[in-house]
């Protein structure tokens, strides 16, 4: 395995703490996406979560690249993450290129990103699928069986977290809660977008330098982003702090 036992013991202690703490799911699924990257190996990860309509929303990436290719198969319907959603089982693609014929847009959007291989894992509880783990891969490379593995480990932590806290709290309640998740990375996105611009750097960096912040700060990054929306943050303090 690819995988130290030190940062895989890490990841799961790291995880298991935010979740008995106040539970954020934008910010335990944003943590989950980048540890995915550290403990596995793989180029980027990539995380969708059903709302409660069943509709497919991406709620967290550890690159640009990969938030880009994951909203591209949103948008066009087509891809591993949405079958291995709908089915409620993985879908390992080793080989992009070879499956143009299955997803003639995504393994081009895909190619032209970089990756070569992707591993959708499905979010699943018995009969309930919430969304879906997508692991992607550089060219010419793909991940062995266990740390597939592991990796559904990980996407089974987190489906357990998120319905563990449908279960306590109520209805109405989680909905919003989920709502709040999704409006936070509408809000995300247009934060990276003000530093990119007062950088002049990429949107990826930009991504990089709000979460070190949050993390240093004890901020979640979504209360952070509104404030960089709303002109309340300290921009040149988070660039400072990055560097």
């Amino acid at each position: 395995m690819s995988a130290s036992a030190d940062r895989v013991r890490d990841a799961f202690v790291v995880l298991t703490d935010t979740l008995v703490a106040d539970f954020d799911v934008l910010d335990f699924l944003e943590l989950l996406a980048n540890r995915c990257v550290e403990v596995l190996g793989v180029r980027a990860a990539g995380l969708l979560l059903a709302d409660h309509r069943g509709r497919l929303n991406l709620v967290a990436a550890s690159t640009e690249q990969a938030r880009l290719l994951e909203l591209f198969e949103l948008q066009n319907q087509e891809g591993p993450g949405l079958d291995c959603y709908h089915s409620g089982r993985p879908v390992h693609a080793t080989d992009l290129a070879a499956a143009a014929d299955r997803w003639p847009r995504f393994a081009a959007a895909a190619g032209a990103a970089g990756f070569g291989s992707v591993h959708a894992l499905p979010m699943r509880l018995r009969e309930e699928v919430i969304g879906g783990l997508n692991l992607f891969c550089g060219n010419g490379s793909t991940l062995e069986t266990d740390v597939v593995e592991l990796g559904q480990a990980l996407a089974d932590l987190a489906t357990v977290g998120i319905l563990h806290e449908r279960a306590v709290r109520d209805r109405d309640l989680v909905l919003a809660q989920l709502q709040a998740a999704l409006n936070s990375r509408v809000l995300l996105d247009q934060a990276k977008g003000v530093l990119a611009e007062y950088t002049g750097g990429s949107v990826g960096e930009a991504h990089a330098r709000l979460r070190d912040h949050a993390a240093r700060t004890g901020r979640s990054i979504g209360d952070l982003a509104a404030a960089v929306v709303r002109g309340s943050a300290d921009l040149a303090e988070v660039v400072r702090g990055a560097d």
